[in-house]
């Protein structure tokens, strides 16, 4: 993948230092900074493909600057994976509600970074073009705005499409209803965050035909994710 440039943020030199090696080696081009005011600077100037994110920085946090990115139009598509110390499965959600495409928590090896880092400008880039889009036997082709299962097809309303369109183009991430009211309904349209719910289960009602329901997942306290792996709930 090349020509791609990361720029990396973290306030310590020695592990801007490791992960600049590791993504060199993999033939991409990186920025530095060790700040959140210098990094929104170059993200500014520099427009790079993907941000490596340290959740924990000097002032500003990782996680304000990823909320502050995604909020701004000119950046909010820029794709994000913060790094931090932080396990526990709160602060994960936490970095995910804001926008964040992935999370790793340190320690890491940088094999797993790379290998992250390319599924997730893999999964961007999908939005970039107009091809169908196939999970199993599901597919969106978004040049003829139809969805099949099986190759039959599917009924749906242009907000179940729209909703659907989203959630494939974002996959294995998970978002609030404000941010699927943001992302879908666009954020100049009053709309209660409950109408969310009613086209969540009318999308799950087209969709289910042979299990392709699940894929849509609720995470309790959070929102919804689209996912191929199961969910299991404690």
């Amino acid at each position: 993948m090349p020509d791609k440039t990361i720029l990396i943020v973290d306030d310590e030199a020695p592990i801007r230092d490791m992960l600049r090696v590791a993504l060199e080696m993999a033939e991409y081009n990186c920025l530095e900074a060790e700040d959140a005011q210098l990094a929104h600077s170059l993200i500014i100037d520099e427009k790079p493909d993907l941000i490596l994110l340290d959740w924990m920085l000097p002032g500003t946090s990782g996680i304000e600057l990823a909320r502050r990115l995604k909020r701004e139009e000119v950046t909010a598509e820029i794709p994000i994976i913060m790094l931090t110390a932080k396990g526990e499965e709160d602060n994960k959600i936490q970095g995910l509600e804001v926008g964040a495409d992935d999370y790793i928590t340190k320690p890491f090896s940088p094999r797993e970074l790379v290998a992250r880092l390319k599924a997730v400008l893999r999964r961007t880039d999908n939005t970039s073009d107009n091809a169908p889009i196939t999970v199993d036997s599901l597919c969106l082709d978004p040049t003829s705005h139809r969805v099949t299962i099986d190759d039959h097809p599917v009924q749906m309303g242009p907000t179940e499409y729209r909703l659907l369109e989203f959630f494939l183009t974002h996959q294995e991430r998970v978002y609030s209803r404000s941010q699927l009211l943001d992302h879908v309904w666009g954020g100049n349209v009053y709309v209660e965050e409950r109408t969310v719910d009613v086209h969540i289960r009318r999308l799950r009602k087209a969709l289910n035909h042979e299990g392709h329901d699940r894929y849509i997942q609720t995470v309790r306290g959070a929102g919804y994710r689209f996912s191929t792996k199961v969910s299991i709930r404690a």
